[in-house]
């Protein structure tokens, strides 16, 4: 893809976001991509390819979510983008490539028009209502395990705006307790706490909190209030 993009776009710089979103998993992989995106400049384009469905009839897409633009397929990557924008409209992409495989739709058609759009050229499609593109009526909150790093530490798809410091993560039989950093929860302790990215993530002070609890991307978490 990086190939492609330096052919059509050879002037514009390309950033590596991620190669670990959680595979063929769109809806898990939706939260990273609206978190993140806040750290790129405004009139970034993101070619976003986690796609289970290449090559079925699932459509090809453009977003411009704000001052950024959002190119992938309609399964669910972008569905948080509007819980992230003041303003989001959407295409269908019209362009068609001379050659075009039926399994690396992520180098024969995203990144071309993904270098198009960067480039400064309209976008190659026709809009769309961004209600009709898949994900957009699902909640915010995806209530589990959406990403595990090098370290062990789980980030879910719990909505931090929406969690107190006195509420409980559970997981399986586990009832997880909030920390502000991980220096304030006891050595091989678990907490959550509210990451980075503004995203709630379990932890373990000194330790992996994935293989204490068992756990991966998909596994479902719940927040509690107890009396």
């Amino acid at each position: 893809m990086k190939s492609v993009l330096h052919k059509f776009a050879p002037q514009i710089p390309v950033f590596d976001l991620m190669h670990d979103a959680p595979v063929f998993n769109p809806f898990a992989s939706a939260h990273l991509l609206a978190a993140y995106r806040h750290s790129f400049a405004d009139n970034a384009v993101f070619l976003s390819i986690v796609d289970p469905g290449v090559g079925s009839n699932r459509r090809a897409i453009v977003v411009r979510a704000d001052q950024q633009y959002f190119v992938g397929p309609d399964n669910g990557l972008f569905y948080q983008l509007r819980f992230h924008s003041k303003d989001i409209e959407a295409w269908e992409v019209s362009y068609q490539p001379e050659s075009l495989s039926t399994s690396f739709h992520g180098r024969d058609l995203f990144a071309p028009v993904a270098a198009m759009i960067a480039s400064g050229d309209e976008v190659p499609g026709d809009k769309i209502a961004s209600s009709s593109l898949l994900g957009f009526n699902q909640p915010r909150a995806l209530a589990e395990v959406i990403y595990v790093d090098h370290y062990g530490n789980c980030i879910t798809g719990l909505n931090a705006d929406e969690m107190q410091t006195d509420d409980i993560v559970k997981v399986k039989d586990k009832q997880i307790a909030y920390a502000r950093t991980f220096s304030a929860s006891p050595e091989k302790g678990l907490f959550w706490y509210i990451n980075s990215s503004n995203m709630v993530e379990i932890a373990q002070n000194q330790g992996s909190a994935a293989h204490n609890l068992d756990i991966g991307v998909g596994k479902r978490v719940f927040k509690l209030k107890l009396p």
